[in-house]
């Protein structure tokens, strides 16, 4: 047999082979999610389980942030954004809106820390820069880090909103992209302190109590832990199709049993 007999065989089995995966590929319908990391994780966890009732879709969760969720949705780059922040009249016009889930955005330290509480005036000042050691608040002698999220995330703008107000952030916080990042950043920083969802949250931080209540499923469903915000879909104009079905699965009592598990509270009880 001639190597250039060998050759062409193996080039019609390759391209025999980009066929099929192309004509395969092509049989799926295919939906696209970008947006808040911290409504990624329930997103993806979403996702999966409608994947699995629906095995010729396929569903792609990404992150990014809220306001490229936002920006991406309303230029039509992708099928679903997703934002955990309300949107004002200018983000949302030609968008509709699923409220999938409520959140609560958690004030973390570091285990070691020894505070336990902080009043919203004190977390104030402490992001503005008028408190810069730990003493001043019931803690060690030592310098406060302060860590913050990057303009254009969800979480940053209820956190200015609820907890800042008209007040900046001070210029040398420290930005992250991500509730991840924020996460290993305070794990690693015993005089750190940041803000995070509280599906991010895991037993190597400690999340403080603000005003004297501390984060549960219960003090965020009632309203008494005052830090919380919404966990949002959001298509450009009426979902169609697929979108539509997905988004339907998400708010369907299956859908809600699946966001408890990722420890923030179901919309519809």
């Amino acid at each position: 047999m001639s190597l250039k007999y060998i050759l062409t065989i193996v080039i019609i089995i390759i391209i025999i082979g980009v066929y099929i995966n192309i004509n395969a590929e092509n049989q799926y319908e295919r939906i696209e999610i970008a947006g808040s990391t911290s409504v990624q994780p329930v997103a993806d966890k979403l996702a999966q389980a409608y994947m699995e009732k629906h095995p010729n879709v396929k569903i792609n969760v990404q992150g990014g942030g809220s306001g490229l969720g936002i920006r991406s949705v309303s230029q039509g780059i992708i099928d679903i954004g997703t934002s955990s922040k309300g949107l004002n009249s200018n983000e949302s016009e030609g968008l509709n809106q699923y409220l999938i889930a409520k959140d609560g955005i958690l004030i973390v330290v570091n285990k070691e820390n020894p505070v336990e509480d902080l009043n919203i005036s004190q977390i104030r000042d402490i992001y503005s820069g008028n408190i810069t050691n730990w003493k001043d608040v019931g803690g060690n002698d030592a310098n406060i880090n302060v860590i913050t999220r990057e303009d254009g995330s969800g979480t940053r703008s209820v956190f200015e909103k609820i907890v800042m107000g008209s007040t900046e952030i001070k210029g040398d916080a420290i930005v992250l992209t991500s509730t991840e990042s924020i996460a290993q950043t305070v794990k690693a920083d015993p005089n750190a302190i940041g803000y995070m969802s509280i599906t991010g949250f895991n037993g190597d931080l400690k999340a403080l109590k603000v005003d004297g209540v501390y984060p549960t499923e219960e003090t965020i469903a009632n309203g008494s832990y005052p830090i919380q915000n919404p966990f949002l879909f959001l298509t450009k104009g009426e979902p169609k199709g697929v979108v539509l079905d997905f988004i339907n699965f998400c708010l369907s009592q299956e859908g809600q049993e699946i966001v408890k598990t990722e420890k923030v509270i179901p919309a519809i009880e």
